[in-house]
């Protein structure tokens, strides 16, 4: 009897190691492409501009600016922003999750010991035993083998949960960096926009003083007057919104630095030119931008997950089998613990099975299968949103060069309207009411390009952000990996 029971334990076991070299639910495979992406050329539509190169985009994109304050900002940002410092607790803690995944597919041990005080019954036969004290001491250990797959399931999907956080993670850095560059260039802009108005209003006060003499003179009307005062306040009006925003951005810079909103960079008071990009874009291509966003690679992992959660919710269908031996004594006395008749123990397997549940498990299989198909369609999104935000960031940065292109020309040709006027105000051939008219026009036109130029300055971060470069690096992961 004992030699059948012993048969069929090694049989038990046998079957268990070969069925662990399997797992139930569906393997992983990384999904298509959406939409036939992967079937279509990879360049991107909008990036046929001459203001795009087919270079890859470089890691550290902002070093493009050539600007040695910029690239101190950023690189200050990546190392104490708060935003970063969550994402990173959240990777480690992902990491940890998987470490413990990990670690309960090892070996178990368990120690226990305790007391009881009882009475033993006689069923009301004679005399009862009296009362007895009854001490136990033991150890156990024990060991669940992988039988179809659920351990290996687990730490699938731990593991591809960690690498979705590090991929989040990288999508925290690149949206730093991006946001530094764009506060950075958004209050140079507003600097540049404010020089730009108070040339104006400079100009409209002259042009009030000559036509208030030119009233008292006889020359003009007091309605003149009136106009001019009435044009020099809108132009003034102009200013405080323009420094309200340069504060603004100065602030979010600040913080982004992990730093109080006033203690911003002082010198970046008097920023008045705004960062560019003296060369095209190297924007790289389509198969390049959706290996390097990681959102999608988050969406990606996500669905890694889901598809082994599914494995873990089929494992319900079969029972678990662990294999664990216990060492232990029971006596009525201390010293009746270490005497050899008191000792007792145990090997074998130990299988447990939700049963007859099966309706429960299979509703969760469908959970999970269900969850699976959201992350699919989601990844699908990611990929689809990822082009579509390219395509867009490209074809506006591209068409506002275009504008800004034409409002150069037209800058050019009010300064040589603003020269000519001077000249012939000089000879005596116009008035001096004239001349500041023409500067006045000169300075709209400063003004519009100033405009165009802080919308080309926001158009490039976006794009950058669009593109998602900038998490490429060997510091990307708080412990120096990704």
């Amino acid at each position: 009897m004992r030699a059948i029971r012993f048969h069929a334990l090694t049989v038990l076991v046998s079957a268990s190691l070969v069925a662990g070299c399997t797992a139930v639910g569906p393997e992983y495979r990384a999904p298509a492409l959406p939409a036939h992406v992967g079937e279509t050329p990879t360049g991107l539509k909008e990036g046929r501009s001459p203001a795009y190169s087919p270079a890859p985009l470089p890691a550290h994109w902002w070093q493009l600016y050539a600007d040695p304050q910029l690239d101190e900002l950023v690189e200050e940002a990546l190392k104490v922003n708060t935003d970063l410092r969550v994402a990173a607790a959240n990777l480690e803690r992902m990491r940890a999750v998987v470490n413990e995944a990990r670690a309960r597919a090892g070996v178990e041990t368990s120690l226990d010991g305790g007391a009881s005080v009882g009475e033993t019954s006689n069923l009301g036969i004679g005399s009862p035993a009296g009362m007895h004290a009854t001490l136990d001491a033991g150890i156990g250990i024990s060991y669940e083998l992988n039988v179809v797959g659920r351990i290996r399931r687990t730490i699938e999907a731990a593991q591809a949960d960690a690498d979705a956080q590090s991929a989040a993670y990288d999508l925290a850095r690149i949206t730093v960096a991006a946001n530094v560059v764009g506060a950075y260039s958004d209050a140079c802009a507003a600097g540049a926009r404010i020089a730009v108005a108070t040339r104006s209003v400079d100009l409209q006060r002259q042009s009030l003083a000559l036509t208030e003499r030119g009233m008292r003179a006889g020359l003009y009307t007091p309605l003149d007057a009136t106009r001019s005062r009435a044009l020099l306040a809108q132009l003034e009006a102009a200013v405080p919104p323009l420094e309200s925003s340069r504060k603004a951005a100065l602030y979010s810079l600040a913080v982004l630095l992990g730093r109080a909103p006033g203690d911003y960079p002082a010198q970046l008071d008097e920023c008045a030119v705004i960062p560019a990009v003296r060369q095209s874009l190297p924007i790289g291509d389509g198969a390049a931008l959706i290996r390097r966003r990681p959102d999608i690679r988050e969406a990606e992992r996500a669905l890694a997950a889901a598809t082994a959660r599914v494995g873990i919710a089929t494992a319900d269908l079969y029972p678990s089998v662990s294999l664990g031996g216990s060492l232990g004594t029971t006596s009525r006395s201390v010293e009746g613990l270490v005497d050899s008749s008191a000792f007792r123990f145990s090997v074998g397997p130990l299988i447990s099975w939700s049963f007859p549940n099966r309706n429960v498990a299979r509703a969760r299989i469908a959970q999970s299968d269900a969850t699976a198909r959201a992350a699919l369609a989601r990844f699908d999104g990611s990929v689809l949103s990822a082009l579509r935000e390219a395509e867009t960031a490209l074809g506006t940065y591209a068409r506002d060069l275009e504008e800004n292109a034409k409002l150069k020309v037209g800058l050019d040709e009010s300064r040589k309207a603003a020269a000519l006027q001077s000249r012939m105000t000089r000879g005596g051939l116009t008035s001096s009411l004239e001349l500041l008219d023409a500067e006045r026009s000169l300075a709209s036109a400063e003004a519009a390009l100033a405009v165009s130029n802080a919308t080309i300055a926001a158009d490039r971060v976006r794009l950058f952000l669009a593109l998602g470069g900038g998490w490429e690096t060997p510091s990307a992961g708080p412990d120096g990996g990704s």
